[in-house]
């Protein structure tokens, strides 16, 4: 294993190497404060190696490991095409502000090719609301649209405060230009990648606008008319009259967001087809340039439990429902139903989940901490009414509608969605047994993977590197040989092996944290190969690389201060999305998968992982009571012995 600067457990244990490390990261944070954030560094080449045969080990035949330690051997081999590869990446380095950033965000998005809806795009979902009538969902709206403006001219104000690392090496400050983007790109799709394009500032901005959704029809309304931002009561009667205009049958036309729900090759070439006319290229103009959406949903017609709202969220219940009043390429999308089922839709390839969390908390806050203003506010005399997006519809972007709406149809179906709250305890008993509670909540994930499947299996958890310039993620490979170990151990061996487990859990996430994870680092041996047209390595073409980038379990801890939980769809086939928000006293879990894989199902693995988060709280307390004082002694240099239950003398 190795420290948070790459330093090895061997020259770790060395004496002196903790205070030297803690220097070092003391100048770190004297240099953020001088003159930036540091950039990412580039991991050592052997340790990447070393720690790949580690991380897939474990989880591939005898035969395919053999295969691979030779692969790996020639690869690392002195002279060979890693240790040139390796000059390439450290050069592209030195004259970058993020080596990996570019080559993360389109593998991680712009390639991918599957529909945004539930295969990418997160969601926030949003306390259940009671609205009474439809004045009290339009005064909603106006005041989150006015919650909106205000969190936009912080950013603009550059005059958010500055996020600092919270969990593993809390305190250092984080990178903040992905708040930049969210109000300001959009994803526009191509046949082969995407572009995440990005508004550029100018002297004289035009006014500024939000799209609102309504009946499947999009609406302009400005929020700044003459220099000036709409208060609430002016947002209110613009969203009436949005209201009104949606209920004429005759000005209809047809949903043309179920385009964007589509495959992106898909969607790029009906969005080219579109725009050959002039009423649509300036209709799909307006959507691009705006600031985000807010989608004023009909009643859906179902029980709004949590799984429900869940649904609704990630795909708006198809076709018959409001699947259609979306517009997935821009990065916010404020859903306001009817019946009370709130939330948000993010396009994920601007920003990390944290901005969502953030930018939603404020929102939450600011509408429970700010009074609504309809009756106070002075209203402008005369506001130019909102104006709604025309469309001209060949036959053939019918045809494309038709596809659009028949493929969202079988994703609603196919998607199993659970969310559960799980009640046993939350993260402050975890803390009480001196373990990380996200490490704890990996560990039970495997446990439950395990009991349910009988192996592991190369598990994903984004792990934040905004500690660095341009920093977005890295990824903790949670299916860890003392994973493995803890999960296939007998009773009396479960303790230790589950210390062992959470340790190693920690010590992979703070190599991700600081940079030196193995995924990003691969990542770009694998481009820079491609970049210069060499053949691709062989490690590359291996089965095993193949099989360690197949994340059957896909993870992420999305805290919350906020009443309001996140959730996201699987990201292969046979998968599981499994997202939890630790609290206090409970833990709540969203777990997905697809009903055509007979390999899962997410109702079993809920019961399931709340069975193993039992037995590991069980294990824990007994682990305790039975400890005694003598369990822990001293040892000859007067350090303290840690005893099997983490108790210290």
């Amino acid at each position: 294993s190795y420290c948070m600067c790459g330093t090895s457990s061997r020259q770790y244990a060395l004496h002196g190497h903790r205070a030297n490390c803690a220097r070092l990261f003391s100048a770190l944070r004297e240099r953020i404060r001088a003159g930036g954030l540091p950039k990412l560094p580039v991991p050592p080449l052997q340790q990447t190696l070393n720690m790949y045969l580690k991380c897939t080990s474990h989880l591939i035949t005898e035969e395919q490991l053999k295969k691979t330690k030779a692969i790996v051997e020639k690869f690392g081999a002195p002279g060979g095409m890693g240790e040139f590869l390796q000059k390439k990446l450290l050069e592209r380095s030195e004259h970058t502000a993020n080596w990996v950033y570019d080559y993360w965000l389109e593998d991680m998005y712009l390639s991918n090719r599957l529909a945004l809806p539930v295969n990418s795009s997160p969601v926030m979902v949003f306390p259940k609301q009671n609205f009474r009538s439809q004045s009290d969902t339009l005064r909603f709206a106006a005041h989150l649209i006015s919650g909106v403006l205000e969190y936009k001219s912080l950013i603009d104000g550059r005059a958010l405060p500055v996020d600092y690392a919270r969990g593993q090496l809390a305190g250092t400050p984080l990178c903040m230009d992905q708040y930049n983007k969210v109000f300001t790109s959009y994803r526009l799709p191509g046949p082969k990648t995407d572009t995440l394009v990005a508004q550029k500032s100018t002297v004289m901005p035009e006014p500024e606008h939000i799209i609102v959704a309504c009946k499947n029809q999009f609406f302009v309304l400005d929020v700044v008319i003459n220099f000036r931002r709409l208060n609430e009561k002016d947002l209110y009667t613009q969203l009436e009259r949005i209201r009104k205009m949606s209920d004429i049958e005759e000005e209809r036309l047809p949903p043309i967001g179920l385009l964007t729900s589509d495959d992106r090759t898909q969607w790029a070439e009906a969005r080219s087809m579109l725009i050959k006319d002039s009423t649509n290229r300036d209709s799909i103009d307006m959507i691009e340039r705006c600031l985000c959406l807010v989608c004023l949903d009909e009643p859906s017609g179902t029980e709004l439990t949590d799984t429900n709202r869940a649904l609704l969220m990630l795909h708006g219940g198809g076709t018959d429902k409001n699947g259609g009043n979306r517009w997935y390429d821009k990065p916010m999308q404020f859903v306001i139903g009817a019946d009370g089922s709130c939330g948000v839709v993010c396009e994920h390839s601007p920003f990390e989940g944290i901005v969502l969390v953030q930018c939603t908390e404020y929102l939450l806050r600011y509408m429970r901490g700010s009074p609504s203003k309809l009756v106070r506010a002075a209203s402008m005399s005369e506001l130019p009414a909102p104006r709604q997006l025309h469309w001209k519809c060949s036959a053939d972007i019918q045809t494309f509608l038709t596809s659009s709406a028949d493929k969202l149809q079988r994703l609603v179906k196919n998607l199993d969605m659970n969310v559960s709250k799980f009640t046993g305890y939350g993260k402050e008993f975890i803390k009480k047994q001196k373990m990380s509670p996200d490490a704890y909540v990996q560990v039970a994930l495997q446990f439950t993977f395990y009991r349910c499947h009988g192996c592991l299996v190369p598990t994903y958890e984004s792990a934040s590197i905004r500690r660095f310039q341009e920093g977005r993620v890295d990824n903790i490979r949670s299916s860890t040989p003392e994973a493995l170990a803890f999960v296939k151990a007998m009773d009396v061996e479960k303790m230790e092996l589950l210390w062992t487990a959470i340790k190693a859990q920690t010590n992979y996430t703070i190599l991700a944290i600081t940079g030196m994870a193995i995924d990003n680092h691969l990542l770009g041996l694998r481009e820079i190969a491609k970049e210069l047209k060499l053949e691709k390595p062989e490690l590359f073409s291996d089965t095993t690389y193949a099989t360690s980038i197949h994340f059957i379990l896909s993870t992420s801890q999305v805290p919350t201060t906020e009443e309001m939980f996140c959730c996201y769809g699987p990201v292969v086939p046979n998968g599981y999305g499994a997202c939890y928000n630790p609290q206090t006293d409970h833990i709540i879990f969203c777990v997905s998968s697809f009903c055509d894989s007979a390999e899962t199902s997410s109702d079993l693995f809920v019961k399931t992982l709340e069975g193993c988060l039992k037995e590991m709280q069980d294990l824990c307390t007994k682990c305790n009571t039975e400890a005694k004082p003598a369990d822990s002694t001293k040892r000859k240099d007067g350090t303290t012995k840690v005893m099997k239950n983490g108790s210290k003398s």
